[in-house]
């Protein structure tokens, strides 16, 4: 009984001091996630918007036009592989409208639709690639999902500057993004 009082005695002296040491070494933690999300909500109002902006083009019609530093708005769904998203940066990529996610197709059971397998054909020259920028022009270093409540298929209207690479990718350093519903 006297090894049990003992034993009981010091597990309960170990868990109040992991107990003391959690809350002690969550506080500096508890800070740096209030700071994260005061500063998340920030860029994300700053990002979000409103009302959706005018002119948008499809995907596939950006990609023709769009040159380097030009200010472009366009409008595609989010998707395109089995994962869209670029963990823990506001990245993504959309998909021009006229292609057909899985889950257009009646009787198509894709697990992942956003990946866009029944159109892997046509996805090379229908996908751009979004990185949201902050007033600096500076990548926004929060995962899009969280930043801005996205989730794959949703249809959103990106605005900002064009850049294209040598094998004619877009990618758009995007300002301001519309969700439509």
């Amino acid at each position: 009984m006297k090894q049990l009082f003992s034993h009981s005695l010091l597990f309960s002296v170990a868990a109040c001091f992991f107990v003391g040491c959690g809350n002690t070494t969550s506080t500096p933690e508890s800070n740096s996630t209030t700071e994260a999300t005061t500063t998340a909500p920030a860029a994300s109002s700053k990002v979000l918007l409103g009302s959706e902006p005018a002119g948008a083009k499809e995907v596939i019609d950006a990609r023709k036009s769009a040159q380097n530093d030009e200010e472009v708005i366009l409008v595609g769904r989010i998707g395109g592989s089995e994962n869209p998203w670029v963990d823990g940066r506001a990245v993504f990529s959309i998909v021009d409208n006229s292609l057909k996610a899985c889950s257009d197709i009646p009787g198509d059971g894709c697990k992942k639709p956003w990946d866009y397998c029944c159109e892997t054909d046509k996805l090379p020259t229908a996908m751009a690639l979004i990185k949201v920028v902050d007033d600096e022009g500076t990548l926004i270093k929060e995962d899009a999902r969280k930043l801005l409540n996205l989730k794959e298929l949703q249809t959103v209207v990106v605005k900002g500057k064009a850049q294209r690479d040598d094998a004619g990718n877009l990618t758009v350093f995007a300002n301001g993004i519309f969700v439509r519903n």
